[in-house]
């Protein structure tokens, strides 16, 4: 089989992303954000006479836009060019190589994503008859996905790709999630006056309780498919100020995960029905803070026949699939964007050995550069 991407510049690409941290401001206070690395690759692209542009999502953190083609249908591939600390690793930033393994932070979330697809682009230049194609580097897809937001703005496309790791599967189907916090509110006295004070960090164990309870309902429910059972977490608790007083307040902090079907009126019912079961007067009030919905594709889509043609033909197989992390494709199914999640191999994302199989990221452009063939030809 012809190779249709070059694989030294692939590579080459993924060790230069690798080298500049894109570490997310908003989760590491003074991280230096995405600004580097997109005018990085933006000089990248603009040297090989593709017509990059940089579109500021928020001040200093710019998408990475290049659009090949004009006509229909249309096709967004995406990558998101932050990434979370790099604390936990040594040197995250110096790529290290070993046994077709690259290792680094953003190697395999997503950086691996952000190389292949830019290289399939370049494999792609100037082969458009009909159809087009938009490539974005996106930025803030670790916290809000401020960059997603901004790119669909004012644009629309028939279907997407969105990069993650999946393994080179076809991933049809993602998880939602949604978080909560839940205050009790007690009376401060001291200790040694029970009938003077009314502690608010039992008052939230009684919530833990039932909160444990609908975590087994949940786990009772029929699993989905490729995604498995809801489930629920409490993730934070913050209470009391010392060993001889009440705890006049507690606050708890509670992620929900959710599958395809959940709506969020649905699962903030739940917990609010958990949090009046206490009995106690008053409750405990919560509050969603956060929704992101959960995702799905039919599997008989047109981007996910391409998808899976793509991987026929390169990798002698197609598998489908879903991811139980949530992913920028829900954003653009909100803007009626149907997509597939899609990206290279590899393990220990977030974690102190992150790292990529060097061979999966070839695979994984390959395989764009036939999706987005097919797609655009319908």
């Amino acid at each position: 089989m012809a190779t249709l991407v070059d694989p030294d510049l692939t590579l080459d690409l993924l060790r230069q992303l690798i080298r500049i941290p894109s570490v997310n401001p908003s989760l590491v206070s003074g991280a230096e954000g995405e600004g580097r690395l997109a005018h990085m690759l933006e000089d990248f692209l603009r040297r090989r006479g593709l017509p990059a542009e940089l579109e500021e999502a928020a001040p200093g953190r710019a998408n990475v836009i290049l659009r090949l083609g004009q006509g229909k249908p249309e096709l967004m591939v995406l990558a998101h060019l932050d990434t979370v600390s790099g604390e936990a690793m040594e040197d995250p930033f110096a790529p290290r190589e070993q046994g077709g393994k690259i290792f680094g932070r953003g190697a395999l979330d997503i950086k691996s994503g952000v190389a292949a697809a830019f290289s399939a682009a370049i494999a792609l230049a100037g082969g458009f008859s009909q159809g087009s194609c938009l490539f974005a580097g996106v930025v803030d897809e670790e916290f809000e996905s401020l960059g997603t937001q901004k790119l669909i703005e004012h644009r629309r496309a028939d279907a997407a790709i969105v990069l993650e790791p999946t393994q080179l599967r076809v991933a049809l189907a993602h998880k939602g999630f949604a978080w909560f916090r839940i205050e009790t509110e007690g009376r401060a006295a001291h200790g040694s006056m029970p009938e003077e004070g009314r502690d608010a960090i039992r008052m939230m164990g009684k919530i833990l309780v039932e909160l444990d309870r609908l975590d087994g309902e949940l786990a009772g429910r029929a699993p989905h498919r490729w995604l498995g059972r809801p489930s629920l977490h409490a993730s934070v608790i913050q209470g009391g100020v010392e060993l001889s007083s009440y705890p006049a307040h507690c606050r708890l902090e509670v992620e929900r995960r959710t599958l395809p079907g959940e709506s969020r009126e649905q699962v903030e019912t739940e917990l609010q029905e958990a949090i009046r079961r206490t009995g106690d007067a008053p409750p405990g009030r919560g509050q969603m803070t956060v929704w992101r919905g959960p995702y799905e594709i039919a599997p008989d889509h047109a981007i996910v026949r391409a998808v899976g043609e793509a991987c026929g033909a390169v990798l002698g197989r197609s598998e489908l699939s879903g991811v139980p992390f949530w992913t920028d494709t829900a954003i653009l199914a909100e803007r009626g964007i149907p997509g597939v999640v899609f990206g290279p191999a590899g393990a220990n994302m977030h974690g102190a050995e992150e790292y990529v199989e060097a061979g999966s990221v070839i695979e994984c452009a390959e395989i764009l550069v036939r999706s987005i063939r097919q797609f655009c030809s319908s």
